[in-house]
């Protein structure tokens, strides 16, 4: 069985990966709600 410390770390560790996600998904959903992207250029982009 792992021990707390190992543990803690990786509770750490994806508590930092779902904030960043949350964060990078609120950015990306407030641009398109201000209407600076558009699905034009996100496919153009992305090719």
């Amino acid at each position: 069985m792992a021990d707390r410390s190992g543990l803690k770390l990786l509770g750490f560790i994806f508590a930092s990966v779902t904030l960043a996600v949350m964060l990078a998904t609120g950015m990306v959903v407030k641009g398109y709600a201000d209407g600076s992207y558009s699905l034009e250029t996100s496919a153009s982009i992305e090719e």
